[in-house]
Order: C-alpha cells, then structure tokens, then sequence
C-alpha cells in the first residue's frame, strides 16, 4: 500500500498558474465543442476498446490532470447522448445553453449545499421560485423546490396530496393505517412516472386509474367523472387527478380548464405534469393552450427541457407552502435553526424535500433566464412549434411516409409505409449512421417515428435532412437490408 504520508493532505494543485493554463484550455474546447457541433455526427455507437477502458481497477496513485482530460477528450465527449446536436430529435432534451455550461463552472467553483442555512445561493432559489410564482400567477404563498427533474417533481406533489388527504399522522403510521382507500386518476398518455409515484409512495399502481384519451390525445373528461364516481360507490376515496400539459408521445395538452374545475367540485388536488409544456406560459403564443393551469394545486416542470437550461433542473410548485412544509419538514437536532448567524433562514429547503444535500442547480437556471429572457426563450419555444409543423408538412408530401399524430406542439409522429420491423429498423439506422436521432414510440399499436423538436438550434433544413435520411432508409431496409447499419 502506497504510504500515504508521502502524499499532500489537501488536494490544491501544486502549481495554481498550471491548473489556470489547463482550465482555461477545457474552456476552450468546451466552447468549440459547442460552436461546432453540426460538424460532428449526432451520436455514434462506443467502440467495444473504449468501453474496456472503463472496466479498470479504482485508481490507488494519482495521475496528472492534463492526462486525466486527454481520456475525456478521447474517449468520454466523443460518445454523449448527442442532445446538444440540432439532429437529436429522438427524446424530450433540451439543448443547454452557453451561459449556462459555464453557470455550471461557478456553481461548483463555490461547492454550495442548497439543503439549508442562511447564504446567497438559497436566495437566488428563491428568486427563481418568485419569478414561477409570477409565471403561473401563485399566490405568495407557493412554494416551490428544485429536484432532479419532473419524475421527483411529480412524486413530491403526490406526497403532499396524500399528507393532505389522510391528515400528517400518515408520515408516522404510513397509509395502511388509514380506514381510507386512497385512488388517483390521469389519462393513458401520461408519463410513467406517475405509475412509478403511486408505487414509491405505497398506494400500488393499481390505484392509478389511467383514463382513455380522445382523438387529440387528451384526457376524457367524461369517462373521468364517471369512473369518480364509480369509485365513490365502491366506497373507495378519490384524493388526486394529475393533468398533463405536453404528453411525452406527442405533446398533448388535457384540458386544465375542465380538470380544474372538476377537481374544485369533487374536492380533489389537481397536479399538473408539465415536464415540459409548462414553461410554454413564457411564449405569448402558445401560453393560452395552456389555460387553467394557473389553477393548479402543483405543477411539476423540467427548466432543462423546453428552457434549454444543462441536465439536470427539475421544480416543483406547490400553491399552500404550508401544505407543503407539512408533508416533509423534520426537526433534527444537528439541524438546529436561529434566528442570526448562518444557521438562520429557516424554513430551509430541507424541509420541503426529501433532500437534504443538494446542488446549486439554480445559478444555472438563473443565468439562463437572465442571460437570455422569458421573451426569448419563450421565441425559442415558438420556433420549434413551427419547425414541427414544417416536418408534419414535409410528411404529408411524401407519399412513403404518412403521419401517425398532428403536431400539437413541438412533437411529430410518423411512420414508413412498410411494417413495423421497418420503421424500426429505419429509427436504429439513423442513429448509428449519425444523421439524425429520431427514437421510436408505439402509438395505436403501431412502431412509429417520433421526433421531438426540443433543440434550440434545430431548424428547418435538419427537419428536411431527417425526412430525407428517412426515406433513403426507408427505402434500402425495404429492399431487403433490415438491420444493416447501413451508411447513407
């Protein structure tokens, strides 16, 4: 064993100029990662070499940091998911944005614990939490948190909905002690992670009543109110609705409105999942679509999706703070609170999650906002809207191609004339060539292409190149070549 005492005890680099050389040269690359992106492919599949490089021993001796980002530069940046690309189109990611990569940078440079106490970064969460209160038009009162993304976002709001619902004895007794038989509701097009939610929280998935949709893809509101009250006279106890503001298929929006004032007449909490269509309340144009959310009790969003903030920057939004403080505050003494010195500003954000070591996720979000502006993002938003409806036009001109949905929003999907098998196979050989990264989806029991048009940098020629790639795809797997990885 290396003898520990010939080592430094910190981990200061010995010479600060060199580590200021080689930051400075990460930043570089990183910048012209960035600015050159369309000259690299999509993605492309990790060589079986590469991946043998990452089965190794944990490191015992230490290794010079330039080296260290020689292996990242090799073998780790060349083989990302590709989201930053104007051609990924295959999943709900945003594109990240400069400003905010380099947020990124300051934010671990100050090393800060969102979890509580009384300093600048808290603040500045909380700064962000006023400006979605305004957004959404909730009362003062709202709190709000940043998490992970909408899948914690959307099981945190169901705590709360449950703690209100069965009273904060249920934190201590759990819900098998309650004489109450707790049920909640959402539509067949919404997220799995709701499902997953009612399973973490304990009531089983089969108290989620997933609802039929109509032909937009939006929640039934009829067959909602009938199987309510179906519910009821089975002496069952319905507590929760969860709407869906951009359905991850193809990025329907239920009808908030109506939820809204079901769930007042029924007394119910009404949620909203609004992973990424929330945020579309920054764009003059596509905010009325999501009328009646203001009326929500929690809405879940992601900022690193539609607002382009880097992974990761989920938020809860909860319109009683109190309810919310409620379901996940506990004392601690070693969390002692005052009223002065850094152990003042309570309540902390601990005591509204289940987190208590958390990241600086809002700088990033911050800069953003600042650096760029609602009006701008929500342009940004705008445009993609349009770029989808330029790929549904290019769709409906091709006669090997039909469409599958409309694009409601910023989400097209489609299909091959030919099987399942090739639409597939065509979806595979996209990604491995690079071209473009459509993903595949089932839609009415059908293999279908979706793209989902979430990059800022997508436009309409990368609309036409996917079409296009498509087609010759299409047309090779056809002909007998299905599975070829071919290069087109």
């Amino acid at each position: 064993m290396t003898d520990i005492v010939s080592h430094r005890l910190d981990l200061d680099p010995d010479n600060w100029d060199e580590l200021r050389a080689e930051g400075h040269r990460m930043l570089d690359d990183m910048i012209d990662h960035l600015a050159k992106v369309r000259e690299r492919p999509v993605w492309q599949p990790i060589p079986d070499s590469v991946r043998a490089r990452f089965h190794t021993p944990i490191p015992h001796e230490a290794e010079a940091l330039h080296e260290v980002y020689a292996e990242f530069t090799r073998s780790i940046a060349p083989y990302a998911t590709g989201n930053i690309h104007p051609g990924f189109m295959g999943w709900v990611h945003g594109g990240g944005n400069a400003a905010g990569m380099l947020a990124e940078l300051l934010a671990a440079g100050l090393n800060a614990n969102l979890g509580g106490r009384d300093h600048m970064p808290i603040v500045v969460e909380r700064q962000i939490l006023a400006w979605m209160r305004q957004l959404f038009d909730f009362p003062q009162g709202a709190s709000g948190l940043f998490v992970t993304g909408t899948s914690m976002a959307n099981f945190m709001a169901l705590l709360v909905a449950r703690t209100h619902a069965l009273g904060e004895g249920v934190r201590r007794r759990g819900i098998a002690a309650s004489e109450k038989t707790l049920c909640a509701y959402t539509s067949k097009a919404a997220h799995g992670c709701i499902a997953k939610a009612m399973d973490m929280a304990g009531f089983g998935t089969d108290a989620l009543r997933q609802i039929g949709v109509d032909r937009l893809h939006r929640i039934d509101i009829e067959a909602l109110q009938e199987r309510i009250n179906a519910d009821r006279q089975a002496g069952l106890a319905p507590f929760l609705v969860v709407g869906t503001a951009g359905s991850v298929d193809i990025g329907a929006i239920d009808d908030l409105t109506a939820l809204a004032e079901l769930c007042e007449r029924e007394h119910l909490t009404f949620h909203v999942d609004g992973a990424y269509g929330a945020l579309a309340m920054m764009s003059p144009e596509l905010a009325p679509r999501l009328a009646g959310i203001q009326r929500a009790d929690s809405i879940a969003l992601d900022f690193h999706k539609w607002a382009q903030v880097p992974y990761d920057a989920g938020f809860v939004l909860v319109r009683d703070g109190e309810r919310h403080l409620r379901t996940f505050d506990a004392p601690a003494a070693y969390l002692r609170r005052d009223t002065r010195g850094l152990a003042g500003g309570s309540p902390w954000p601990c005591d509204f999650g289940p987190d208590l070591s958390r990241g600086f996720r809002a700088l990033k979000t911050w800069f953003t906002l600042k650096t760029y502006g609602t009006d701008r993002l929500g342009a940004v938003m705008a445009h993609t809207c349009a770029v989808a409806r330029h790929l549904e036009r290019r769709v409906r001109s091709e006669s090997a191609l039909e469409l599958v949905a409309p694009a409601q929003l910023n989400i097209v999907c489609f299909r091959h004339r030919g099987d399942d098998a090739l639409n597939a196979d065509i979806v595979a050989t996209l990604q491995e060539t690079g071209v473009a990264a459509p993903s595949a989806t089932v839609i009415d029991g059908r293999v279908v292409i979706r793209a989902a048009i979430f990059n800022h940098r997508t436009n309409e020629s990368d609309a036409d190149s996917l079409i296009n790639a498509v087609i010759v795809a299409g047309n090779s797997s056809a002909a007998g070549n299905h599975g070829g990885g071919k290069t087109l």
